[in-house]
């Protein structure tokens, strides 16, 4: 009996040790979506956290103004996230250098503290959200024939676009090079076959910001097929596929 009772206590003491470690194990994934924050200079920052890669944009849309963008893959350990920058709008010097920020998530506050804190707010949750994720495009429509060529074979360059829940962030970069040639975001809704953005910054064309533009669209084994027409009155036809 009294070793019965000594195994009894044995493993009470294994599962109370066992749940007392499980929120640490599974503390490491910063949630999928998008969180929202404000900046020193006033303009609202919006970070979209999706498989593994994340992205920040810095703007005002009341003043139609965009200030800096940055973004790159992630990996985590614990409650230590690695982040490294594969661009950055306004010091390319910190592409390609990891930074090592320490992670909580508390209610619907995310803080990523490394030198100083940034604290983030919750603004959707992408867990289970079809659209949600991180996209490269990699077939467009040429102009003539509309017939879909790839694009991207070659080379470092690319464009990804990332969307939680509600938010979406487009960039076209060359990590190679540390270079970034344009980028845009705002809000977005997919229904029905109809996938509409609304634009809150570009930074090669503010009055673009406010504008919404619909597309016709359909998800099929990771291939995201997208056509329209573009601001400008021209057609459009893509396919997106998800980064794994």
């Amino acid at each position: 009996m009294k070793h019965i009772l000594t195994t009894i206590l044995a493993l009470i003491s294994m599962v109370a040790f066992a749940q007392d470690r499980l929120p640490q194990d599974r503390l490491p994934q910063v949630p999928k979506g998008a969180w929202k924050s404000q900046e020193p200079t006033g303009s609202a920052s919006t970070l979209i956290v999706a498989d593994n890669y994340m992205v920040i944009a810095s703007y005002s849309v009341g003043n139609k103004y965009f200030e800096r963008t940055e973004g790159g893959p992630f990996t985590m350990s614990g409650d230590q996230m690695t982040y490294t920058p594969e661009f950055n709008s306004a010091d390319t010097a910190k592409i390609g250098i990891p930074i090592v920020f320490t992670v909580t998530v508390k209610d619907d506050i995310l803080t990523l503290k490394y030198e100083e804190a940034m604290v983030w707010m919750r603004v959707d949750d992408a867990t289970n959200v079809p659209m949600a994720g991180a996209w490269h495009i990699t077939e467009r429509a040429n102009g003539a024939q509309g017939e879909l060529v790839k694009i991207h074979q070659e080379g470092t360059r690319k464009t990804l676009k990332l969307l939680s829940a509600t938010r979406f962030q487009w960039f076209a970069i060359d990590p190679a090079v540390k270079g970034f040639y344009a980028t845009g975001g705002g809000t977005y809704t997919a229904k029905n076959g109809k996938y509409t953005e609304k634009i809150q910054f570009f930074s090669k064309d503010n009055n673009r910001v406010g504008t919404s533009l619909s597309f016709d669209y359909k998800l099929e084994n990771g291939r995201w097929d997208h056509s329209g027409k573009s601001s400008e009155g021209k057609p459009i036809h893509e396919i997106w596929e998800k980064i794994k």
